[in-house]
Order: C-alpha cells, then structure tokens, then sequence
C-alpha cells in the first residue's frame, strides 16, 4: 500500500457556527469580567453606584452602568427566544425543535430520566443556594458590600459560559448528563448568574434576577409539561448523530481525562487496600 495515504491525516473537521459563536461569547464575558475587576480596583465607588440609583435615575443617563445592564438583560431575552444563535441546549425546549424519533421510545424510561434528572437537580439547586447564602450573609452583615456582589456576579457571568464550552462541575460531579445539549438544568445558568443579586434592594439587582426568575420558570414549566423535549431517547435532535453545535470539542477531552485520572486514583488506593 502507498505510504503517502498511510501518512495522509484525516481532513479536520470546521468548528460549527454555533461552537464559533459560543467561543466568541465565552472570550468576551472573560474580557468584561476583566474591566469589571480593573474597575473594582482603581474605581470602587463606580461599582457601588450600579446599585444605588432608582429606576427613574437608571434611565435619565447612558453610560457604563446602563450599557453592562443591556448587555445583561439581553443575554436572559436571547434565551427566551428560538432563535438559531443559541444552542440546542437552550432551543430544545421549544416545540419547532423537537423531533420524535421514528422507533417507539419507552415511556416509563421517560419518567426514570424524569425523577432521576430532577433529584439531581434539586441537589445542584441546594449546593448553589446554600453556597450563596455564604455571601449573602457577609453582605448582610456588612463584611462585603454592593460592589463586591456585582463583582462576583459578574465572576458567574464569566464562568456560565467556562462551564458551557470547557468544564462544568455540576455536570461532572452531580449531573453526570453526557453533554450541555442533554442537560436537565442548562436555563437555570441566568438564575444562577444572577443569586447575589437578589441580597441588593435596587432597580439595577432585582431587574435581572427576577427576569433571571422568569427565564427558570419557564423552563421547568415546559420541562414538567413536555419532558420528551428533554430527553436524548424521545428527541433525536439531542443525539450526538445528530448534534450540529459540537461544543463538547473541546470538553469532551477533558472530561476523558478527568476519568481516567480519576480511575487510576481509584485503582491506586484498591491497591493499596488489599
């Protein structure tokens, strides 16, 4: 046989528009995050005043503070939309994208996925309220103050989209759901972002948490009502065959190697068991 198509590399697959997409959005929360951090240290009192202006005030100016809320609040309506610039995780609750398969699915494995999806989730939903109310408790009790809760939100903006496109530790370690596009909790990621916000009595916090609310109560309400929606065995758009975003690219690799780490520490301490 020729060596030259022995050697010859398998042409590389193109990254997807939406891997494109979600990569661009990643590296711009991480540079927002970074000027926010800037400003936290050279301009504190700036961060401060995000909070302290009423809704009439909010909107008698335009500048930075206005133009981080837009850019915030638009992210939580660009959700609520089945637009083709989110990916398949956010779109699949809607009915244009759900697609039965032509094989019967099973039922009762339904609902097994359902209370199983569920237990797990509220188990994700306890770990993050409890771990938040660390931070509400220090603002409360005046250790930590208003610009130091729109830093860390603004920390959680950043690492939504680490967890979408490199590593998510409620996927690795409670979930265990196989990607982003078949996870039970990927609408919560607004709710999530936006926790600190609630502990602040402002127009500017409770504007994006309580719409941070309504983006999560709309997606357990159709996950409860269509949870076929959901599933990998009874929507065959959430097959791997069929999956067009491809965002695991790059933490599908990592999570192999988190396994095999993982495995060989397990291996290690047997060993030593016996």
């Amino acid at each position: 046989m020729n060596k030259t198509v022995l050697n010859e590399k398998k042409p590389r697959k193109k990254n997807s528009l939406t891997f494109r997409v979600y990569m661009f959005r990643m590296c711009f929360r991480i540079l927002l995050f970074l000027f926010v951090v800037y400003i936290y240290f050279q301009r504190k009192p700036l961060l401060s005043s995000f909070t302290e202006i009423g809704f009439v005030g909010f909107f008698s100016t335009f500048g930075l503070m206005q133009l981080i809320w837009i850019v915030l609040m638009a992210g939580m309506v660009l959700q609520l939309l089945p637009v083709s610039s989110i990916t398949m995780s956010g779109k699949k609750c809607f009915a244009a994208h759900y697609l039965e398969p032509e094989e019967k699915y099973d039922k009762a494995e339904l609902y097994r996925f359902v209370q199983i999806m569920n237990i797990k989730a509220w188990q994700v939903m306890l770990i993050w309220l409890l771990f938040n109310c660390v931070f509400g408790f220090l603002y409360l009790v005046e250790i930590i103050g208003s610009s130091e809760m729109v830093l860390l939100t603004l920390f959680y903006y950043c690492a939504d989209l680490i967890c979408v496109m490199i590593f998510c530790p409620f996927q690795t370690f409670v979930l265990k759901n196989r990607c982003c596009v078949n996870c039970r909790i990927f609408d919560w990621g607004h709710f999530m972002m936006y926790t600190p916000m609630l502990f602040i009595k402002s127009w500017f916090s409770w504007s994006l948490f309580f719409t941070s609310c309504i983006v999560l109560i709309r997606w357990e309400f159709l996950f409860a009502s269509h949870p076929e929606r959901f599933w990998h065995g009874s929507n065959t758009n959430l097959r791997c065959e069929n999956c067009k975003d491809r965002l695991c690219k790059i933490k599908t690799p990592l999570n192999e190697i988190y396994r095999h780490i993982q495995e060989d520490i397990s291996g290690y301490f047997r060993k030593k068991k016996n």
